[in-house]
């Protein structure tokens, strides 16, 4: 018998080449339920069907509202603007000290009437009761869920606070001008300190001990549907001071406002809502069973033709954070998002805005855009990855997810990828990285999948010991035929072609220690495939009566890993 006839006998047999004499295999761990599916998968689309009863409703509404509408729309932001140019006249765009005087006490109060005048010009009839926090009681407002460009409303019912919004916002003409008057915290796209300074600006704001106005801040950072809060960002918790959180809610049987990235879009939306007719809206300060006390807008009186975007705003106890929050604000951030989901009645998960970048990204490279989706705050936390890492993972599963349907990986795609067969080690494989077990792969398993699994499995002493295996002869180079004969039994496919695979990783006719590990690097689930061969292999010799475990290999160990002492399997709790 030739030494590839021993390699594959070696690796075919039952009690497996290498594996040593480790004590018995412990049970699997099980996986840590914080990697569990978030409670809502898709919290960045909203699809509102419009049945044909309603398409007339709103087509004849339409007719009338509309035009209506806008004209008011218009006439109303023309009169704010010399009120707004009055208010910011020898005003620098980015202010370094608050508007005071006679120009904000005479421009504010026509300001904040003409913006009830807007939104009742909408369909939006607002009437406030009740106590707002002041600037020194809460120097920041945070609003959520944030799901509309409507919600500025809660800007106009905080009596025009500042708010935070990008510099090129204040050069567009007549919305500019208004937009400089409630004195923002201007962000930079093309400064590459702004994120500091807006930090900075933000904290010497909030700590003015209320020369400023008070801040209103959307901590999520972009907009969803409502049915769960994501993760808010933490500058408006880095200053450490009270922030009187708000709760916005429509509660309407039509939504004509949720604004998310798959949906209606801008100029829709206004439409449709333009087209709802009248609704009537009060606030009542009343007492909520865990003895807060909120501001209720509450909405009656909807006409028998349809019902306008109702408004449900509700203005917390101002929440003071403690010494442990004041130095942790994504602590602080964390305390609050939970409290107002508590009161919203709807779940948390860990998406944020650079999911909405992975779903973009998802659609370009011809995916479902919601096969982008990984909850990026606790993926990168917790394995330690940043944007660029896992965009890049993304194009490596739109290469294996393409060709199938619903962008997600089957077990046929994923030994297509491979280059391998489908055998009892590639399902093995395959079962770690499907998590849900629904017999498919999306995107976020496998970037778990690699963090956990694969890449903490392809290391030098792993990549050492599976060159070993194959280099049968011990001249420091693997032949194709080596390479075919390991793989055929130790697969269990005595036809395997392994030609494909071996010229990825050969330069020449044979395969050196270097082009193996660079190979192995670049692809770290052919480690776990080792090991998980490894594992069955250990798995097959424990099952064995004791007298047949006890027997030594009559095979020389010139085939196997030496003084390899413990099972390399790198199972984790995962």
């Amino acid at each position: 018998m030739n030494r590839c006839a021993e390699a594959a006998a070696v690796a075919a047999s039952g009690p497996g080449a290498g594996v040593g004499n480790a004590g018995q295999r412990p049970p699997r761990v099980p996986r840590q339920t914080s990697f569990f599916p978030p409670p809502v998968r898709n919290p960045f689309v909203q699809q509102t069907r419009l049945g044909a009863a309603r398409r007339i409703q709103i087509f004849f509404l339409g007719i009338i509202l509309l035009p209506i509408r806008a004209l008011l729309l218009a006439l109303i932001l023309l009169l704010a603007w010399p009120f707004a140019a009055i208010s910011t006249t020898c005003c620098p765009e980015k202010l370094t000290h608050p508007i005071t005087g006679w120009k904000r006490k005479i421009t504010q109060p026509v300001l904040k009437f003409l913006g009830h005048a807007m939104f009742f010009s909408m369909g939006f009839i607002v009437t406030v009761k009740g106590k707002i926090a002041s600037p020194v009681e809460a120097p920041i407002f945070v609003v959520a869920p944030h799901s509309t460009f409507f919600d500025g409303i809660a800007c106009v019912v905080a009596g025009l606070p500042s708010i935070v919004s990008r510099h090129e916002n204040v050069q567009v003409p007549l919305i500019g001008r208004i937009l400089r008057a409630l004195q923002p915290v201007l962000v930079s796209r093309v400064d590459p300190d702004s994120r500091k300074n807006t930090i900075n600006e933000i904290i010497r704001r909030a700590t003015s001990g209320g020369e400023w106005p008070q801040i209103l801040v959307f901590p999520e950072g972009t907009c969803t549907n409502r049915s769960c809060l994501i993760t808010f960002k933490p500058g408006a918790f880095i200053p450490g001071v009270p922030v009187q959180p708000v709760l916005l809610r429509y509660p309407n049987k039509l939504d004509t406002v949720t604004w998310t990235w798959q949906g209606y879009k801008f100029i829709q939306l206004c439409v449709l809502t333009c087209c709802q007719p009248f609704t009537k809206v009060e606030v009542e300060c009343r007492p909520l069973p865990s003895c807060m006390i909120c501001l209720h807008i509450l909405t009656k009186g909807a006409t028998v033709a349809g019902r306008t975007p109702q408004l449900l705003e509700e203005f917390m106890p101002v929440q003071i954070p403690n010494d442990e929050e004041k130095s942790d604000p994504v602590l602080f951030a964390s305390t609050v998002r939970n409290l107002m989901a508590e009161a919203l009645r709807i779940p948390v998960t860990d998406h944020t805005y650079e999911d909405c970048r992975l779903m973009i990204s998802a659609g370009q490279l011809t995916l479902p855009m919601e096969a982008g989706l990984v909850e990026f705050t606790k993926i990168s936390r917790k394995l330690k990855l940043d944007w660029d890492g896992i965009r890049k993972h993304l194009d490596e599963y739109a290469a294996i997810a393409s060709s199938s349907k619903g962008g997600r990986i089957g077990i046929e795609e994923f030994a297509e990828y491979l280059k391998l067969p489908v055998s009892d080690v590639l399902r093995q494989l395959f079962a770690l990285f499907d998590r849900n077990h629904d017999g498919s792969i999306d995107f976020r398993e496998y970037v778990i999948g690699l963090a956990v699994l694969c890449n903490p499995a392809n290391t030098e002493e792993i990549i050492q010991v599976a060159f070993k295996l194959f280099d049968v002869d011990e001249d420091g180079f693997i032949t194709e035929e080596e390479f075919a004969t390991i793989l055929q039994a130790s697969l269990g496919v005595p036809d395997l072609d392994v030609s494909g695979l071996f010229k990825e990783i050969a330069q020449g006719d044979s395969v050196s220690y270097e082009e193996f590990k660079s190979f192995a690097l670049k692809h770290p689930e052919y480690a776990k495939i080792f090991t998980t061969y490894l594992d069955l292999q250990t798995c097959h010799v424990f099952s064995l009566p004791k007298e047949v475990q006890a027997t030594p290999s009559v095979v020389s160990n010139k085939v196997s890993p030496e003084s390899h002492e413990e099972s390399t399997s790198d199972k984790k709790d995962d």
